[in-house]
């Protein structure tokens, strides 16, 4: 009894690998798969796939030229399994990193979040920051200069920093502005523009935006080179945070030296924001040539925060489309923020300081404003002068 069930139980394993070697009849289904073939692919079985690989019609490019032709000589089930096997002859198509990609369904979701929440929360934020704007003007006024001018000016910055500051920022309003009009325009402008006027504004506003970029990068370059040394943190920016900068209060004006907590803040949101979004731009610039987010996902993912937060892994493996996709949100993103936070220091640097504007217009201010402002920073720019003038007085005349 025990060699009988143990010549069953072998008989029973072994059957599938005899059924393996034998080819299974698909008379009865004209060649099309089977039960036991569906039940072998569950199975994990190696299937010969030759009766659905073989069938393309007439194959290759005959095949293609049939399907897309007059001739009908193969069906959409024979094409796309030519297409799927890679027996089909596709090179008379254009190459390129998206050549044999022929169906991509990520471009729904990524036109959903773009004319959604991208826009929606984006919107959202430029106008919250323009309402905080418009109360801080209500309840603070605009930041006089309480002590009396002195009439003496001091050289706040160079005509090479001046330069380098309205070249990224003049850059940059170009930038948003042709940005807004392109994610927004469909929505906002087109419906009472037209289609032409529209289009021919999109299409004046997409080349200014593609090629002043050139320009605000330069700038950011400059500026970084020129600031990054006066803009490392230290310990008189944390009594010029506690005591808010002076900002919410008359008469009080922590010390600071040539730039304070406030605008330290505002040069390192610049850098970071500056170069993420020119990475992204310029892998719009140049499509498919910079592909960052898989990359970048493969690092997340080794440090396992994405599972910490969403409790899965970041794909690692993108489209070429799907690399452009998120570019493009990721680039919409950050000029939202960016914008949000430019806006509020065009403010504090225009109308909302006197003697602010002066800075970058002649490069000059006055010394009651340094002293209020920026105090450290005016007694190191007055000791250099005394320091200058005594050598000066201490060299014999030629």
């Amino acid at each position: 009894m025990r060699a009988l069930l143990w010549m069953a139980l072998s008989f029973m394993l072994a059957w599938p690998a005899l059924a393996q070697d034998t080819a299974p009849d698909r008379s009865s289904t004209g060649g099309a798969q089977t039960l036991e073939d569906i039940m072998a692919r569950q199975r994990g079985e190696k299937l010969d796939d030759s009766f659905r690989r073989d069938a393309t019609g007439q194959g290759n490019v005959e095949a293609l030229i049939g399907q897309l032709g007059t001739r009908g000589v193969a069906s959409d089930s024979e094409v796309f399994r030519a297409l799927r096997y890679g027996s089909a002859n596709t090179t008379t198509q254009a190459s390129g990193p998206t050549s044999t990609l022929l169906i991509q369904d990520s471009g729904m979701a990524w036109l959903t979040f773009r004319e959604g929440p991208l826009l929606t929360y984006g919107l959202y934020l430029l106008g919250g920051m323009t309402a905080v704007i418009a109360l801080f003007w209500l309840i603070r006024g605009r930041i006089m200069i309480e002590g009396a001018k002195t009439g003496r000016n001091i050289i706040r910055f160079l005509a090479i920093e001046r330069f380098a500051h309205w070249l990224m920022g003049v850059s940059f309003i170009v930038l948003g502005i042709t940005g807004l009009v392109l994610i927004a325009g469909r929505k906002f402008i087109l419906p009472w523009m037209g289609l032409e006027a529209y289009a021919t504004i999109a299409l004046a506003g997409k080349w200014v935006h593609n090629n002043i970029a050139w320009a605000f990068m330069l700038g950011l370059a400059m500026v970084f080179v020129m600031w990054v040394h006066h803009n490392i943190p230290d310990r008189t920016d944390i009594k010029w945070l506690a005591k808010g900068g002076g900002l919410f209060s008359k008469g009080v004006h922590p010390p600071a030296k040539k730039f304070n907590a406030g605008q330290k803040i505002i040069f390192w949101s610049v850098i970071v924001l500056g170069v993420s979004i020119s990475a992204s731009g310029l892998a719009l610039l140049f499509p498919f040539e910079l592909p960052m987010f898989a990359k970048t996902f493969n690092i997340l993912n080794m440090t396992g925060l994405p599972q910490l937060v969403t409790g899965g892994a970041l794909p690692e493996v993108l489209s070429p489309y799907e690399e452009m996709q998120l570019s493009q949100l990721w680039h919409g993103i950050v000029a939202f923020v960016f914008i949000a936070i430019i806006v509020a220091h065009i403010y504090l640097g225009s109308v909302g300081m006197e003697g602010a504007i002066e800075t970058m217009a002649t490069g000059e201010v006055d010394e009651q404003w340094a002293k209020e402002h920026h105090s450290i920073w005016y007694e190191e720019e007055l000791a250099k002068a005394q320091a200058k003038s005594g050598a000066d007085r201490a060299t014999p005349a030629e």
